[in-house]
Order: C-alpha cells, then sequence, then structure tokens
C-alpha cells in the first residue's frame, strides 16, 4: 500500500534540472529519463506542472512515455508533486467540489505513471478535503505527502494546526514530508556571494553570514523589508530569507517523526564550510536513529540554488549530493 515498503528509496527529484526544462533545448521527458540513464539514481520525483505540457489533466500519452523511458533504463518515479490552485480565472477560490475536481486528474496520472506517491504543501488540502481524498488515494494506491519546509517550524499555529489534522486521520495514507532545509545552521556559501548580497547594509551582512541563527538576525531581515531598504536588483533573492532558508533545531522535528514518511535532503550548493550541507544530513541520521521504529521510505536529493547559480550543472551536483547523503545516513 505504501511507499515504505521495507527499505529508504534514494532518489531525486527533477526540480533539480528546472533550468535545463525552462531552457526546452531538449524535451522535458529525454531530461528525467536521462537522470536514470546516466545512472544518477533509479528513482525520480517528479514536479509535474514542468514535466507535463498537458498539466494540469496530464495526457495519457505524456504520462506513458515518461514511465515507458524511465522503465526501459530500470527507473521509476517515487513521487509526483502535484499543484492546487484555489483560484479560477475570475479569482474566485474553488468551492470543494472545484478543489477535488483539480486534483482528480492529477492523481489519476500519478498512478498512470507509476508513483507510490503525491506531495502537496503542508495544511493546503484541510480536512473537508483530505477526507474526500482518502477514497481516491486508496482507489490509486497513492500516498499523499504534506510537505514542511523553510521556515515553516512545527510550532507555529497554521502547521501545528495541520499536523494535527494528520494525526486526528490516522491513516498511513497521508503522511508528513519533511525537508531538511528546516534544519539550516548557516547559509550556503554561494548565496553570500557579492551578486546575491550587493547592497546589503553590512551589519546585516555581518549577522547572515555568522548569526543565521539567532532570532534577532530574523528580526533584522524583517525589519530592513519592511523599510523599503531591500534594493530592486535583490528583492527576490533576499525573500528566500524570509521563506526557505530554515532555522529550526533537530529536536523541534522528534514529536512529529512518526507522521513523518518522506525527507527532501534539500541543498544550496556543495560548499560545506563549517558543516553548511552535512549537518543538516547528520541531524536527520540522528532523527533516524531516534525515531521509533526504523524509517522505511523515499530520501530525495533536491537542489534550490539554481536561482543563484545558473551555470552550475544539476547533474554533477546531484551526483555528488546523492553520494555525500548515502554515506552521511548509510
Amino acid at each position: 500500500m505504501s511507499p515504505e515498503r521495507g527499505r529508504r528509496i534514494f532518489g531525486a527529484s527533477t526540480f533539480n534540472w528546472t533550468p535545463d526544462i525552462i531552457a526546452a533545448e531538449r524535451e522535458a521527458v529525454d531530461i528525467v529519463v536521462d537522470v536514470v540513464a546516466e545512472g544518477v539514481t533509479d528513482s525520480v520525483e517528479l514536479e509535474a506542472g514542468s514535466v507535463w505540457r498537458s498539466f494540469p489533466e496530464p495526457a495519457d500519452r505524456e504520462v506513458d512515455a515518461l514511465r515507458e523511458g524511465l522503465a526501459a533504463r530500470g527507473g521509476s518515479v517515487s513521487t509526483v508533486g502535484l499543484s492546487l490552485d484555489d483560484f479560477t480565472g475570475t479569482l474566485r477560490p474553488r468551492n470543494h467540489d472545484e478543489r477535488l475536481a483539480f486534483l482528480a486528474p492529477q492523481l489519476r496520472a500519478a498512478n498512470r505513471v507509476g508513483a507510490r506517491g503525491v506531495r502537496l504543501p503542508i495544511g493546503q488540502a484541510g480536512r473537508l478535503l483530505l477526507d474526500d481524498l482518502l477514497p481516491e488515494l486508496e482507489r490509486y494506491d497513492l500516498v499523499l505527502y504534506e510537505e514542511i519546509q523553510g521556515q515553516q517550524s512545527p510550532a507555529s499555529p497554521p502547521v501545528a494546526a495541520a499536523l494535527e489534522t494528520i494525526a486526528a486521520l490516522d491513516d498511513d495514507r497521508v503522511r508528513v514530508l519533511v525537508d531538511i532545509s528546516l534544519l539550516m545552521p548557516a547559509l550556503p556559501v554561494s548565496y553570500l556571494d557579492r551578486r546575491s548580497a550587493a547592497g546589503l547594509p553590512a551589519d546585516l551582512l555581518r549577522r547572515l553570514e555568522s548569526e543565521w541563527r539567532d532570532p534577532a538576525t530574523g528580526d533584522a531581515v524583517l525589519g530592513l523589508l519592511r523599510s523599503g531598504g531591500v534594493p530592486a536588483s535583490i528583492h527576490t533573492l533576499y525573500m528566500n530569507l524570509l521563506i526557505r532558508f530554515g532555522r529550526s533545531s533537530a529536536g523541534d522535528l522528534r514529536r512529529i517523526l512518526p507522521l513523518v514518511g518522506a525527507v527532501h535532503l534539500k541543498f544550496w550548493d556543495l560548499d560545506d564550510a563549517d558543516g553548511r550541507v552535512s549537518a543538516p544530513l547528520a541531524d536527520l541520521a540522528g532523527l533516524l536513529l531516534d525515531a521509533p521504529r526504523p524509517f522505511a521510505g523515499t530520501l530525495t536529493s533536491e537542489w534550490g540554488g539554481h536561482e543563484w547559480l545558473d551555470d552550475a550543472d544539476a547533474t554533477t551536483l546531484t551526483r555528488t549530493h546523492l553520494a555525500l547523503a548515502r554515506a552521511a545516513l548509510a
């Protein structure tokens, strides 16, 4: 039933190859199949919206082409990242039945491509939709993972409420996916280069470089944004400090371990100065050792740094990161 079939599955997300998919010099299906053909991994997690042109109602021919291409090279799909667009063309929020109908073809495609799970952001579905999704998950033999990442601390009210909902459901078809961007001890070296940090006050730069987990640093980041002092040229990159980069500790995750069925091994670059890359992996290893039962689910390499490392090679980075992760979590 569940993707947790007695063993840990290491894989990679197609999100890593976003620049290649956007460039469209090759078909998306060929890029994804090459991840397996080139020996990076035999298990891939799909970002459905970027892989299938017919999304959000993936056409059978597209789905079949990807499944058959991967299978021919010994590969398979672990999870499909869904999209739940809650607004119609008139900006009216979708009602309950429309939300369910929007997800239905995506669930069917996930099953058809051979996935074991699907993914949504934590709390987006809500209890009413989850109740009606359970029969569909059963029908298609899928597990729904609700993802927690970045600055979504498990203790924050919205996340805590969503976690309580999942626990109350008490159904193995709805689990939590933890992204280890929650556990960042320091910011990526590549993010702190002159291009990303150009124009920021010297005091804030010092804090970002050496005091990332200090709550006062978060206050300073928010204060500069509210003052209008963030240069327009780096505004988008700056928002990572408020959303994508987390400062939780491993202890914050221990109580939710029984709900966790998958992990995103998020990394931004491979500069491991002061353990910036390896420390979250070590934190994760400690969590898994302390878990009430052995973890048997997906561990997916996900590269988030292509926003500012636009000339890096995703295949080389992912291959190296997976080797590091396997060693850390052996």
